[in-house]
């Protein structure tokens, strides 16, 4: 090759390697960037460690069939989750459809409706049955009832202009439990402050937690927060589930977060329920499951002895590997 060709071989060379090095800063820019703009739902969660699950946190939201939520772009949050974690395909709320929300809270904590059918607070419905919230503590160990938008502990009645309702904090109900309830029906607080943000940040969940979120944030849409009840409650979640889960409470493996709904509509009781936990991961469960068999998945983690109904349905702890 002659000297002058070589000369042009070798400052192609040199813009070659100067366009490569030129496109490679450019791709790590831009990946930068991107990074930048990754929605607060795409958030990555730090992966935790599966462990002897101890603890349950279950959210309830309210009045969605399981079309509602699942492939609703308005639950883009919820999709998230039930996609990269585990979602049940056929929950039903195992009760009658015109029975509204309390008889669901009531099936969820002892295993049967105890005969209810209204909405009505719990001056007109005292009971004396057994349930979880005596099973925890009777072994030994802590509940919590997060009522987000409670004006104090253990509020018998509804409260904050409609937004606290007592129907959705089940262990008000319980004549039994009212020293307790006393203590640990208490105000959820918000993502920043509050008795929720401080069980979680300091590692010291409770067995059992069920978080009540208020008609703001409950899906349900009642006054005084009508708008937007899909994307209410998934913004919601999505200001507290990555918190819960980078808690040391889930990343040592010790917490299984479920959500569901207590009830569909009028016409059909079908729902939607995820279930978090690290071991769980890309699952769809397609077995027929109802309230009580969510009973029974929280008493089996638990190590709690069934209650009423869930003495006689299947647990959820196979399907997703808890």
């Amino acid at each position: 090759m002659k000297i002058a060709d070589r000369c042009q071989a070798s400052q192609r060379t040199r813009h070659g390697r100067a366009a490569l090095a030129l496109a490679a800063g450019l791709a790590l820019a831009l990946a930068g960037c991107a990074a930048a703009r990754v929605a607060p739902t795409e958030a990555v969660v730090p992966a935790a460690a599966p462990g002897p699950a101890t603890k349950v946190l279950m959210i309830m939201e309210e009045n969605h069939e399981y079309g509602d939520i699942i492939g609703d772009p308005e639950a883009r949050y919820l999709n998230q989750l039930a996609g990269q974690y585990g979602s049940a395909r056929h929950v039903d709320a195992g009760y009658p459809r015109a029975c509204p929300s309390l008889a669901a809270y009531i099936l969820l904590t002892s295993g049967s409706t105890q005969g209810i059918c209204d909405d009505k607070a719990p001056k007109h419905h005292p009971l004396t049955a057994d349930n979880l919230f005596h099973q925890v503590s009777t072994s030994g160990r802590e509940w919590r009832d997060y009522a987000e938008s409670a004006p104090g502990n253990c509020v018998l009645a509804n409260a904050s202009q409609g937004r606290y309702l007592v129907r959705h904090v089940p262990a008000t109900y319980y004549v039994q439990e009212r020293a307790d309830c006393a203590r640990w029906a208490v105000p959820l607080g918000k993502p920043a402050s509050g008795a929720l943000h401080a069980d979680v940040t300091a590692g010291t969940l409770p067995a059992f937690g069920l978080v009540s979120p208020d008609a703001c944030h409950d899906m349900h849409g009642a006054a005084p927060c009508p708008a937007s009840r899909t994307a209410n409650g998934d913004r919601w979640l999505r200001d507290w589930i990555p918190q819960i889960l980078a808690g040391p409470d889930y990343q040592a493996g010790h917490l299984v977060v479920i959500i569901t709904w207590d009830e569909g509509s009028g016409t059909d009781n079908h729902i939607p329920t995820l279930v978090i936990a690290p071991g769980t991961s890309h699952v769809t469960a397609d077995q027929l499951y109802t309230h009580c068999s969510t009973l029974r998945t929280v008493e089996d983690l638990l190590s709690l002895p069934a209650l009423g109904c869930a003495r006689t349905t299947r647990s959820m702890t196979s399907a997703f590997r808890l």
